[in-house]
C-alpha cells in the first residue's frame, strides 16, 4: 500500500506583518499623501498618547474619527495599495518554500493596515483569503466608513494568529512570524513563548530583543535564510545551494552580533560600549 507523501509533511504556518515588513512604505503615509493630509505622524502621535487603541491601530482610529479622513472610500484604500512599494522578490517567497521536500509552509499576512490596502498591494501575489487586516463596516449608500469589524493589532493579531493555527491544525512550535516594529511585540512574545520562530526585519529594539533572528535586507527572500537554518537545520552551503537552484545568489551574507551597553561607576563618567 502506498503512503500519501502529503500526510508525512511537517506543516508550518508562516505569518508576516505588512507595512515595512513586506513593503517599504507605511500604509497611513501613502494614504495621507493621496488625500493631501500632511500631518499624519503628528496625528498618530496624538492618538498614541491617549492610549485608546492598540499600538498599530492608529490609522483605523483616524479613518473612523478624524475629519481629514472622513471622505475616505474603498477606492481610496485600493489606490493606496497600488502605490505601495513592495520588497524585491516577494512573489518568489512562497515558490521557494513550496519546493522543500517534507515541509509545507502556509503563508498568511497579518496586519493592522486596512485589508483593501493589503489586498490591492499584494494582488496576484497573496490570495485575498490569506490576508487578515483591519476590516471596516461601510455605508452602502454613501460609501463612508461607519465602524470597525476587526483590528489586527496588538492582542488582536495574537487572536488572529491563534485562529489560523487552529484552522490549519499546526502546533504552536511550528509557527514562524516575521515583523518589524512595536506593533509586533505582543505576537512575537506569544510565538516565542510557545517555541515558534520569530524573525525581525528591522533594527527596532522593540522586536530585535525578542526575535530569535534578525534579517536586514530589502529583499523579501531574506527571511527564507533563517527558516532553512532554524527549521530545517541546514548549513550555509545548503542554504546557498537552495537559492542558486531557484536562480538567486547570496552575494553578501554577514552574520553580526552586537551587544550595546552602558557602564556607570562611582566617580566614573558613564560610557557606552559596543562589543
Amino acid at each position: 500500500m502506498r503512503t500519501d507523501p502529503a500526510r508525512n509533511e511537517k506543516r508550518y504556518l508562516l505569518a508576516s506583518d505588512f507595512d515595512q515588513t513586506l513593503s517599504f512604505n507605511d500604509s497611513g503615509i501613502v494614504l495621507s499623501d493621496l488625500l493631501g493630509v500632511t500631518n499624519f505622524h503628528e496625528k498618530v502621535a496624538g492618538v498614541s498618547e491617549t492610549r485608546l487603541v492598540q499600538q498599530g491601530g492608529e490609522l483605523a482610529y483616524l479613518l473612523l474619527h478624524d475629519p481629514d479622513y472622513r471622505h475616505v472610500r474603498r477606492e481610496h484604500l485600493w489606490e493606496t495599495g497600488k502605490q505601495i512599494r513592495l520588497k524585491r522578490n516577494l512573489p518568489a517567497l512562497t515558490k521557494l518554500l513550496a519546493n522543500l521536500s517534507g515541509y509545507r509552509f502556509s503563508f498568511y499576512v497579518l496586519s493592522a493596515a486596512p485589508e483593501q490596502v493589503i489586498q490591492s498591494a499584494l494582488e496576484g501575489i497573496v490570495p485575498a483569503d490569506h490576508i487578515i487586516g483591519t476590516r471596516f463596516r461601510w455605508d452602502e449608500g454613501s460609501g463612508a466608513i461607519t465602524g470597525i469589524e476587526q483590528v489586527t493589532a496588538g492582542y488582536g493579531k495574537v487572536a488572529a494568529l491563534e485562529e489560523l493555527r487552529m484552522q490549519l491544525q499546526v502546533s504552536p512550535d511550528r509557527i514562524v512570524y516575521v515583523g518589524d516594529g512595536s506593533s509586533d511585540v505582543h505576537v512575537m512574545l506569544h510565538v516565542h513563548r510557545r517555541e515558534g520562530l520569530t524573525i525581525a526585519v528591522s533594527e527596532s529594539p522593540f522586536v530585535t530583543q525578542i526575535a530569535r533572528r534578525t534579517m536586514l535586507s530589502d529583499d523579501a527572500l531574506s527571511v527564507v535564510v533563517p527558516i532553512l537554518e532554524e527549521v530545517l537545520g541546514w548549513e550555509a552551503a545548503q542554504v546557498r545551494a537552495q537559492f542558486e537552484s531557484h536562480g538567486f545568489t547570496l552575494q553578501e551574507w554577514t552574520k553580526v552580533r552586537t551587544d550595546s551597553l552602558t557602564i556607570a561607576g562611582s566617580g566614573v563618567a558613564e560610557r557606552s560600549v559596543t562589543v
